[in-house]
């Protein structure tokens, strides 16, 4: 029954909050590469080396479907992984496909050729990796054309998160919405592509104003895992304990983790 939540840190856990909600029948272990975060300042192939350890271990506690709850590792080391990688009776899955299907307005697996949309200027704040690897546009050429997407690295972030330093984290949000802003003064969207994110998310609509949409990934994501595991029952593994792991000091990220979500989570070791 359970199925495997993967992250580099705490970010994933606002998609966990979000499928939890919607699968409240679903195990789902959540692991967080904490001792090894952020991931959006490595070079490729340290992501996915460390990807491939954590998704590895997904496995062993019983999940045969895994998302991958961090915008760097599905944009870094995803393609790579269902290529060479993911074993034949498992499935990884990445968290863009769901938020560019709603912003493009297409129903999941809608194959036809990409077409016009009725968004044309899309921001898009991400780490420096996701950026980096370009992997939102090419996923968004599959879909849409016509759209100018101008991108921000949003270095400092994730790490001002994962310390618990909202204040910082705030700020420099707002940093980097006026640097995106410079480069292109009037978005209609702005896409958060990363899954720590959500948590600045009222800081991210209010830097960019109230005429620009925001698009957040969990609860996107929790309707496409629904509607995935309702074509795909059998994408259930055999675990049946809801669990949390880290690579991280267990009692440092459970009280991170608690403070974020506003509720008791309890980490173990990975």
């Amino acid at each position: 029954m359970a199925v495997g939540i993967f992250d580099s840190g705490l970010g994933g856990l606002t998609v966990w909050d979000a499928v939890s909600r919607r699968l409240p029948d679903v195990p789902f272990v959540y692991l967080g590469d904490n001792a090894n975060a952020p991931y959006g300042v490595r070079n490729p192939d340290d992501i996915y080396a460390l990807t491939t350890a954590s998704v590895a271990r997904l496995f062993e506690a019983g999940c045969d479907l895994v998302i991958l709850a961090c915008n760097t590792a599905s944009a870094a080391a995803l393609r790579r992984m269902q290529e060479s990688w993911v074993p034949r009776d498992k499935r990884v899955l990445g968290v863009f496909v769901p938020l560019i299907e709603a912003l493009t307005e297409r129903q999941w697996g809608d194959n036809s050729p990409p077409r016009e949309v009725a968004v044309k200027n899309v921001g898009l704040f991400a780490t420096p990796a996701t950026v980096a690897s370009r992997a939102f546009q090419r996923e968004l050429a599959f879909r849409a054309i016509g759209v100018d997407v101008e991108t921000q690295a949003c270095g400092g972030v994730v790490d001002a998160i994962e310390e618990g330093d909202m204040i910082l984290a705030e700020a420099l949000v707002r940093s980097h919405v006026e640097a995106l802003k410079r480069k292109m003064p009037h978005p209609e969207a702005a896409v958060l592509g990363c899954t720590h994110y959500p948590l600045v998310q009222e800081v991210f609509q209010d830097a960019l104003g109230p005429d620009v949409v925001v698009y957040s990934q969990p609860d996107l994501v929790a309707e496409s895992l629904a509607d995935y595991l309702a074509r795909r029952p059998e994408m259930r593994g055999p675990g049946q304990e809801a669990r949390f792991l880290t690579t991280g000091d267990p009692r440092r990220v459970s009280n991170r983790a608690t403070q974020f979500l506003r509720r008791q989570i309890i980490f173990e070791a990975a």
